[in-house]
């Protein structure tokens, strides 16, 4: 089952309501992003919801060695 590995949310499960009231399971899938994460003094991927992504609960990992700047002339 796909979660999110800093809190933990999970899909939820509930009713479809058609007007004419007949209900059908559903699921309701959390908005999981998959993010290089440094986890542990390496680097991870994991799967991150974007709730803890916003709030800033997610230590991303840096480029490493890359310029920021690709191609262009440093003046």
């Amino acid at each position: 089952m796909r979660h999110c590995a800093i809190c933990g949310k999970q899909p939820s499960v509930g009713n479809n309501v058609s007007h004419a009231n007949n209900k059908t399971k559903r699921r309701w899938q959390p908005n999981l992003q998959e993010v290089r994460a440094a986890v542990g003094g390496g680097v991870k991927r994991i799967l991150v919801c974007t709730r803890c992504l916003r709030s800033g609960r997610v230590a991303k990992a840096t480029a490493g060695g890359r310029s920021s700047r690709t191609g262009a002339a440093q003046a």
